[in-house]
């Protein structure tokens, strides 16, 4: 373990410090209180702005193999033919000097965490919020020692991220540095509902040494370090935890909750926000609450025994859908169910995937054997802790003052029933492939990621029975203040193969010449999204960079007409959200789909399995049928390729 000191903010900044979204201010006011190299060592350029004759072509190409017919073929070339006269390059100009008026910062940044996020009044959970489902631990058989374990590996991570000794991240064989900046909103942080817009805490970790433990929707404060903020021992921990247990699992009464505060904090941003205010100002609330958001994250144990992967990966995603024991506005929430299933939740407003994964590999990484090395027990029973009793964060004191409020008990009511409503209308599926994976695929010369792209583009095409506008997930953290940008999967390549193979399966691979044409045809568009995807990650793509000329337009002027042209609108409306995160020891990972009439597609790529996490909203039947589409696709493309190579001679052994 690291022996760097963790810094006291001290006064300048105050035990919290109050974002409002902005890296570029809140790296000047907080990173110098973290030592070490992660946030120094790591210079990285700033975030391009693309050129626009170059950003247009793209978006010709991307938009034209969605338009139906000549009619809005003509409109849209015409649009973008027309974007530097109809005040485009006006904005660009704009864009240029803004960009270059922040040599500290990204252009893109401050707009991305509010509007994209902090400003959103929908719901965190579902629409905001995204799930690892963890690989069971054998060492380990129950929800309080699996738990126990995740929190020494968090012990750990937290100290080396708030002692800056945590190794910088960087990028693939050559070692490209990436931005660090989000590493200091994982821990002792909070989303904070505010009306219009919300904000982010972050509290100083010297003061709050402590985790919240939740179970049966009762809270529990939990010290997990010691006062070096190193681990306390696995034990120790280990008798904290069935504690809390013990207590949630008897017989409430005035220790039951008040109400509920995950049904609350996974409700709609403004309605959350005066939810928040009248607990804060019933005697005893604020410090209540205050303990939860000052914490460095939520541990929630669930009284469930999930088994199949669905049921797993609901409880991730949501939790009980009634009354959830979470609180969705923590940026890290571990999951443990009774049986040692696991996992995390993770809020999305400041910070993007990849860190939290990093911090979810040292998690799965540390065994329960391996906690039980890294945090033994001392002769000294860890100061005393080993004697110390948990007790519920609202006292029964507060609990009856709260039960007593009459306008609080029907704001408690109604979160509860919206989010049931939210839940109930989400459909989850998760298909396991298992005849190969991504052994195969590189075998017959193909990225995993773009074949698996592609039959999601098949799979789709079939579901729909037209080529949707389709998102993959790209991160620019090559940049200073890089997060993410889109990789737009569905190009001419794709539509032309799609349309080539059909929307039903016709034995097609029979048929030599047929079957030459479709490989050919299935190569070329899986080469169109590697290029795309290469340049999306070098901050090439075209989303990001139409945002930011959208939002040069002056409040009195007109937009150009490209942004209202419906084949445009169209060919960026997510009907498929995609993205790929494989991971030896994630089971499966997902999020809800981003318009109501989409699909959201999370996949991994193993050597010999493909694991996707779709979701939709019921209604829809969606989601159910996407998974079944996928498995088909895949195996109609094997079979396909098989074939072909059966046919030119140069057949491998299978698999």
């Amino acid at each position: 373990m690291d022996k760097l000191p963790l810094k006291p903010w001290g006064s300048t900044v105050g035990a919290c410090y109050t974002s409002n979204g902005d890296y570029d201010a809140d790296a000047r006011i907080i990173e110098p209180l973290i030592g070490g190299k992660l946030y120094s060592s790591s210079p990285v350029p700033p975030l391009p702005v693309p050129d626009l004759d170059s950003t247009l072509e793209k978006v010709k190409k991307s938009v034209l193999a969605l338009a139906k017919n000549d009619e809005e073929r003509e409109n849209v070339i015409r649009d973008i033919e027309n974007f530097k006269r109809d005040g485009g390059a006006a904005l660009q100009r704009r864009l240029n000097k803004r960009a270059s008026s922040l040599p500290s910062t990204s252009w893109l940044q401050l707009w991305w965490n509010t509007l994209g996020y902090l400003s959103v009044r929908d719901p965190v959970p579902v629409n905001v919020s995204y799930f690892f489902q963890f690989r069971s631990d054998p060492s380990c058989s129950t929800g309080i020692q699996r738990g126990a374990s995740m929190l020494v590996a968090s012990a750990i991570f937290r100290r080396m991220v708030m002692t800056g000794s945590l190794p910088p991240e960087v990028l693939g064989r050559r070692r490209v540095p990436l931005c660090q900046a989000a590493w200091k909103y994982m821990f002792n942080a909070c989303r904070v509902p505010r009306k219009k817009q919300d904000e982010y805490t972050l509290h100083d970790p010297t003061l709050h040494r402590h985790v919240c433990v939740v179970r049966r929707g009762i809270f529990f404060r939990v010290p997990f370090v010691d006062a070096d903020h190193n681990p306390l021992p696995l034990a120790v921990i280990e008798s904290l935890l069935a504690q809390c247990v013990a207590v949630a699992d008897c017989d409430g009464g005035e220790l039951g909750p008040a109400v509920s505060l995950g049904a609350m904090s996974g409700d709609g941003r403004d309605e959350w926000a005066e939810a928040r205010e009248m607990i804060r100002r019933v005697e005893g609330g604020r410090e209540a609450m205050d303990v939860i958001e000052t914490s460095a994250l939520l541990l929630c144990l669930d009284p469930s025994t999930p088994v199949s992967d669905p049921c797993t990966a609901s409880l991730c995603w949501y939790g009980q859908p009634t009354s959830p024991s979470r609180y969705f506005d923590k940026p890290l929430q571990l999951i443990c169910a009774d049986n040692g299933k696991a996992g995390l939740l993770g809020e999305h407003s400041m910070m993007d995937g990849m860190p939290v994964v990093r911090y979810a590999d040292a998690v799965v990484s540390t065994s329960y054997d391996d906690a039980r090395r890294a945090a033994p027990l001392t002769a000294d029973g860890a100061n005393g802790l080993a004697e110390e009793r948990v007790a519920p964060v609202f006292g029964e004191g507060l609990v009856r003052r709260m039960r007593e409020d009459e306008g609080l008990r029907g704001k408690d009511a109604e979160s509860q029933a919206r989010f049931a409503s939210l839940v109930s209308s989400q459909s989850l599926s998760v298909s396991v492939y298992r005849a190969y994976g991504s052994s195969f695929m590189k075998s017959s010369k193909f990225s995993p990621d773009a074949y698996v792209q592609m039959a999601v583009q098949l799979a789709s095409y079939r579901l729909f029975g037209e080529n949707v506008g389709t998102y993959e997930a790209s991160q620019v953290r090559t940049f200073k203040h890089g997060r993410t940008e889109t990789t737009r999967s569905c190009g001419p390549e794709s539509v032309a193969w799609c349309a080539e193979m059909g929307l039903r399966r016709d034995g097609g691979e029979a048929d030599a010449e047929k079957r030459r044409r479709r490989v050919a045809m299935l190569r070329d568009a899986a080469k169109a999204h590697v290029g795309y995807l290469g340049m999306a990650g070098k901050g090439q793509g075209v989303d990001r960079h139409l945002f930011g000329l959208s939002m040069m337009v002056g409040k009195r002027e007109a937009p150009p007409k490209l942004f209202s042209n419906p084949t445009f609108v169209k060919a960026k409306t997510w009907r498929i959200s995609t993205s790929h995160l494989t991971h030896p020891k994630f089971d499966n990972w997902g999020w809800g789909e981003v318009v109501p009439d989409g699909v959201g597609v999370a996949y991994s790529i193993h050597p010999g399995r493909c694991v996707f996490n779709v979701t939709a909203r019921k209604e829809t039947g969606y989601s159910p049928k996407m998974a079944y589409l996928l498995e088909e696709a895949l195996e109609e493309m094997r079979e396909l390729l098989e074939a072909e190579a059966l046919g030119s001679g140069t057949a491998r052994s299978k698999l």
